[in-house]
């Protein structure tokens, strides 16, 4: 009879332990374990861009998981798109960067998306940059001040 009941008595400690759960700071949904990343923000304007002009963004994101996170690739829609991400291991806590750089080559409005690809257990995540790449007047050299009064000779 003992035997049986420290028998139950291991079962139910073991079936307790097995179906606990860490919860997220919220109490009601279950923290997964491994890397998990979370960016700052996920889209980033940049208003209006001189044509010619290469504009670049730095996106900043935390590894919100339990697990070292490690960004494997980002991909891109074309190649008027440059990315570089933190290439070593972020831990859990840090931070980390993913960068996009724009070459704005063509006049108008631009909206691009970049995803980034890792280890986290709610990959993939895809960013986006967008705004207008205007024309700038041709520098000639010459001043242009319209504001300038002169007097005949």
């Amino acid at each position: 009879m003992k035997r049986i009941m420290t028998f139950f008595v291991a079962l139910s400690v073991m079936s307790t332990i097995s179906f606990a759960q860490t919860t997220n700071d919220d109490n009601t949904t279950p923290l997964a374990s491994g890397a998990k990343i979370t960016f700052e923000k996920t889209t980033h304007d940049f208003g209006k861009v001189p044509k010619g002009k290469p504009v670049s963004y730095q996106f900043v994101f935390t590894n919100t998981g339990t697990e070292p996170l490690t960004v494997q690739n980002v991909q891109k829609v074309c190649g008027c798109t440059v990315t570089n991400w933190s290439k070593n291991p972020v831990l859990p806590g840090q931070t980390g960067t993913v960068t996009a750089q724009y070459n704005a080559a063509r006049v108008g409005r631009f909206k691009k998306p970049i995803t980034v690809i890792s280890n986290a257990v709610n990959s993939p995540n895809k960013l986006y940059f967008e705004g207008e790449v205007i024309e700038t007047p041709a520098d000639t050299g010459v001043p242009t001040n319209d504001n300038s009064i002169t007097k005949p000779n």
